[in-house]
């Protein structure tokens, strides 16, 4: 019959009928089931929307349709409701949800997010990581894709066909703890790796620009004879070792004044006039000329 009510148009009407008013949600193809008393809780865009004064579409099942994508829209009501929630444990689900808050406006939701997400860059600042090289394929991403200039040290007991002299187990220990050392340092501005599987030398130190560009390098190793024998000699440089990762990290960052003050090097306050010759000089002089000076510098902050 005409005058009879379909089952929508009667799941409508009860709707309105009662006290407390019911919304059916479509947010992106997901449903959503609530109240307007918790759309309209707080001061936000779906308050707006769902006020008095507000205009929805409803389409005839009665459905409120909302473009948005709904997988974070369950804990944008929870958030409505209760003021607070608990986040993702994914920083990418995070992010996710933070662009949500941001577009329903919840300025409460906005700042749980952004402070979540700010704890983990400075757990992840604070954090020390350093990769082991596995293959040269791996060493060349990683060196090219830095975000930062890369400190390699090579050791590879494996590759030593002569006995050790009697400093040398010494000394691939004391390298191995100074780039420990440096690594805990000075990891926030440089990319440390170790490579286990490097070429045929034992101890080597590589220093690489931002790019992948080849900055320096130090073998460690040389062989030497005695009594007759040939035997393997490992050498630990402290002062050139530092020197190198001083002169990488200021060249990188020049005028960042907390890399001065890691490195113990003073930043230059006033501007400096360069010459043609200095500026006709050939790289490799100027690089020498900068490690000199920073050696001399670092071997007298040892001795005083």
């Amino acid at each position: 019959m005409d005058g009879e009510m379909t089952e929508d148009q009667k799941a409508s009407k009860k709707e309105k009928d009662s006290p407390v008013k019911y919304v059916k949600l479509n947010v992106g193809g997901s449903p959503f089931y609530t109240t307007r008393s918790t759309l309209t809780k707080r001061a936000c865009l779906l308050r707006d929307m769902f006020s008095e004064e507000g205009d929805v579409f409803t389409d005839p099942q009665g459905w409120v349709m909302i473009d948005r994508c709904g997988k974070h829209f369950g804990t944008v009501l929870a958030f409505l409701q209760d003021g607070s929630v608990s986040l993702p444990e994914s920083l990418q689900e995070v992010s996710e949800l933070l662009a949500e808050a941001r577009y329903y406006h919840l300025p409460g939701l906005i700042e749980q997010c952004e402070l979540a997400l700010q704890r983990q860059a400075l757990v992840e600042e604070s954090t020390c990581r350093i990769p082991l090289i596995t293959s040269t394929r791996e060493e060349q991403q990683l060196v090219t894709q830095s975000t930062k200039p890369v400190i390699k040290l090579l050791i590879n007991r494996h590759n030593n066909k002569y006995s050790y002299t009697s400093m040398s187990d010494g000394n691939l220990l004391k390298n191995l703890e100074f780039f420990d050392e440096l690594s805990l340092k000075f990891s926030r501005w440089a990319l440390f790796v170790k490579d286990v599987l490097g070429s045929g030398e034992i101890c080597q130190w590589s220093f690489y620009e931002h790019g992948g560009k080849m900055a320096s390098q130090l073998c460690c190793t040389s062989v030497v004879y005695a009594n007759g024998k040939k035997h393997t000699k490992v050498t630990f440089d402290q002062s050139r070792i530092y020197t190198d990762v001083c002169v990488l990290l200021l060249r990188e960052n020049p005028a960042d004044q907390e890399v001065h003050q890691a490195t113990g090097f003073k930043a230059p306050t006033v501007s400096t006039t360069v010459t043609s010759e200095e500026e006709d000089e050939h790289p490799s002089n100027r690089e020498g000329r900068e490690s000199g000076h920073l050696r001399r510098m670092y071997s007298t902050r040892q001795t005083s």
